[in-house]
């Protein structure tokens, strides 16, 4: 819900600073107080078109802030663009020059961004205003939540996805089928070639390494025994020479102890030299001098390059490119086999058919009990006489049904119904939108509702109803209205008074918060005109005292 508006430098107002609680809350005001411009000022928070006439005369720029308690719906949208933050805070800046800049929560944000997220945070109703029912999707989705069939929906929507894939396969496999034939000829012939070598994991650097070690076999085997006899040989080897220094320090030690230390070095170098020769003598016992088993090598390493050239890679990639031709050819032939691919398709139409009869029976029943609800409003509304009707007309199927949902509307007696949206009249459509947000409450996707000059061209018993349905729709939304009408504000929980003022050629607008005996002039005002008297006061105080019974 909107917890506070910021506003500086907008229109005609200099700086107002607002504070609003849940539930049913008004504004009044003589006419061209400048009640419509809170609204208008909350719109561009929201992300509304905004240009340099917004920012008020002899002002540098307009700054306009928005904070809200955030639903989950807007935490989870905010989560996903990286905007988190301890508070919910909208802000809109549009200086003198006409450009524009956004944020939320104090980081830069797009006009899209804004727009997206103000369509979770509040819907606007009003005859100047955007207004969600005149979008035929979303007068779809109010349908479809306010009968409880959002799941029937999206599971619709994924049988519509199905059965386009099974389309598509079937259409490319009959497009491509002479293509495909030839395509599934030349994978059988890789798959087969491939599993007559047999590539194994990690094969290549093994028999490279096999390789090299059967082909220098001969020389790693004279250059071990040679490194042997020069460490170990019975003549000026390694290890004879070690035990003469050591028998010369060891000669020593008695006359400096000191010499220990070197002693020990050239212990450990003659055991090093000792366990060297050992390794080099087993290493030279494993050595094969075998001629096959190199020319096998060979021969493999042969088959391997020609295989990598055949299909332009690197012999050590075979082994990969083996299971993923396999799984080209196994992908190939069930794409060929059209009786499948047409089963298939036919099971996926069912599918969506049945879902979408489905869903569009639920929706007769939905349509035709709403239908009957808002008719039944309209006629406390200053509407007699007319009606409200959901029109479900059969179309093409879409991701969205077998039906075409459209709102249509007769405001009088012998009147055609014509959708909503060619509706001539602002203040019939506000009522209307009045009678389906009281009604579809439960269903509504928003926390903060507005309705402005709601009551145009309505009064008397009328107005009292107005006022009532609005009060009602405080009880589980937030509910701002612009109102003209005593009966209207008498119902709200918290009101606001709008008010211009001129000093030095300067006009400005003040808004105040009403106390109570402050709230009975104004509804007396709005009784009486200019004059309160005593009369009208007490008329204001008998009309609050029957509100809040």
């Amino acid at each position: 819900m909107l917890r506070a508006l910021h506003i500086r430098d907008f229109v005609i107002v200099d700086q107002i600073e607002l504070g609003f609680e849940a539930g049913f809350t008004v504004f009044s005001g003589e006419t061209g107080a400048g009640k419509s411009i809170l609204i208008d000022a909350l719109s561009l928070a929201l992300g509304g078109r905004g240009d340099a006439g917004l920012v008020r005369e002899g002002a540098s720029r307009a700054d306009i802030s928005a904070i809200f308690e955030a639903p989950a719906a807007a935490q989870s949208w905010l989560a996903e663009q990286s905007l988190e933050g301890p508070e919910l805070i909208l802000r809109r800046v549009i200086d003198a020059q006409g450009r524009s800049k956004a944020y939320i929560n104090g980081l830069p944000a797009t006009l899209t961004q804004l727009r997206d997220l103000g369509a979770l945070l509040v819907d606007i109703h009003g005859q100047h205003a955007h207004q969600s029912l005149l979008d035929t999707a979303q007068q779809r989705l109010l349908l479809d939540t306010q009968g409880g069939h959002i799941d029937k929906a999206q599971a619709l929507t994924e049988a519509w996805n199905q059965w386009r894939d099974a389309q598509a396969r079937l259409q490319q496999a009959q497009t491509h089928e002479a293509d495909q034939a030839e395509r599934i000829s030349r994978l059988t012939q890789d798959v087969a070639f491939l599993d007559d070598l047999a590539p194994m994991e990690s094969e290549w650097p093994d028999l490279c390494a096999r390789q090299s070690r059967l082909a220098h076999a001969e020389a790693l085997l004279e250059g071990a025994q040679q490194a042997v006899e020069a460490l170990d040989g019975e003549s000026g080897s390694v290890a004879q020479a070690l035990h003469v220094a050591q028998q010369a320090l060891q000669a020593l030690l008695r006359h400096d102890p000191s010499l220990e230390e070197h002693y020990q070095t050239l212990e450990s170098a003659r055991i090093l030299c000792s366990e060297t020769v050992s390794g080099l003598n087993a290493y030279a016992d494993r050595l094969e001098l075998d001629p096959d088993a190199l020319a096998e090598a060979n021969t493999r390493m042969s088959r391997m390059f020609d295989a990598a050239r055949r299909f332009h890679t690197e012999p050590e990639a075979l082994t990969a490119l083996h299971e993923q031709t396999r799984s080209l050819l196994q992908e190939a032939e069930a794409g060929q086999n059209l009786d499948a691919l047409t089963q298939a398709c036919a099971r996926a139409e069912e599918h969506y058919l049945a879902c979408a009869k489905s869903l569009s029976s639920a929706r007769a029943v939905t349509a035709q009990r709403l239908s009957e609800q808002v008719t039944a409003a309209m006629q406390t509304l200053s509407m007699e006489g007319g009606s409200f009707r959901v029109d479900l007309t059969a179309s093409k199927p879409t991701a969205h049904g077998i039906d075409s949902i459209e709102f249509l509307v007769a405001g009088h007696a012998g009147v055609t119904p014509r959708p909503l949206i060619r509706v001539a009249s602002g203040g019939e459509l506000a009522r209307i939108s009045l009678a389906l947000s009281v009604i579809a409450s439960e269903a509504a996707r928003v926390p903060t509702l507005i309705f402005d000059e709601v009551d145009s061209g309505i009064g008397g018993a009328v107005a009292e109803v107005v006022g009532r349905l609005l009060h009602q729709l405080g009880l589980r939304h937030q509910v701002l209205c612009v109102t003209h009408l005593p009966q209207v504000a008498a119902c709200a929980r918290q009101h606001f008074q709008v008010s211009k003022s001129t000093e030095q050629g300067q006009t400005t607008s003040q808004i105040q918060s009403l106390s109570d005996e402050l709230r009975t002039d104004e509804i007396a005002r709005m009784l009486g005109g200019v004059k309160i008297t005593a009369t009208t006061r007490e008329h204001a105080r008998e009309m609050l005292r029957l509100s809040s019974a």
